[in-house]
């Protein structure tokens, strides 16, 4: 896949409810996250198609989202993209509303996501 082929489907993915099935086919296995902050104490990397499938576990078990978009990707030369991501809901614990918006961008080599970063 090309850098516009694996942009749409990553945003058809998220759109459609299939972010966690789209991961072996879009990630290298050695892909790395990266947040912005640490969110659940285990640091702020993330190594591994594993590792990133148990971020996404993670952020459904302890938010209930009420309302989500997902822009169109902004491609950048022949190895980059970025989403802009925009999450309404509750923190299921405390029952916390939270509005947020992140800016996620990809980095792609050899036609497959190697490193993901989340700016909010």
């Amino acid at each position: 896949m090309n850098l516009k082929e694996i942009a749409e489907e990553l945003v058809a993915g998220c759109r459609e409810d299939r972010a966690k099935e789209n991961l072996p086919k879009l990630y290298a296995a050695d892909a790395v996250s990266v947040e912005a902050q640490d969110m659940d104490g285990s640091g702020r990397e993330t190594h591994g198609v594993d590792g990133i499938r148990g971020k996404h576990e993670w952020w459904e078990g302890a938010h209930e989202v009420s309302s989500a978009t997902v822009s169109d990707p902004y491609l950048h030369g022949d190895d980059r993209f970025a989403v802009i991501f925009e999450v309404q809901g509750k923190v299921k614990e405390s029952g916390e509303s939270f509005d947020m918006r992140e800016v996620g961008v990809y980095h792609v080599t050899d036609g497959k996501i190697v490193r993901e970063e989340f700016f909010y």
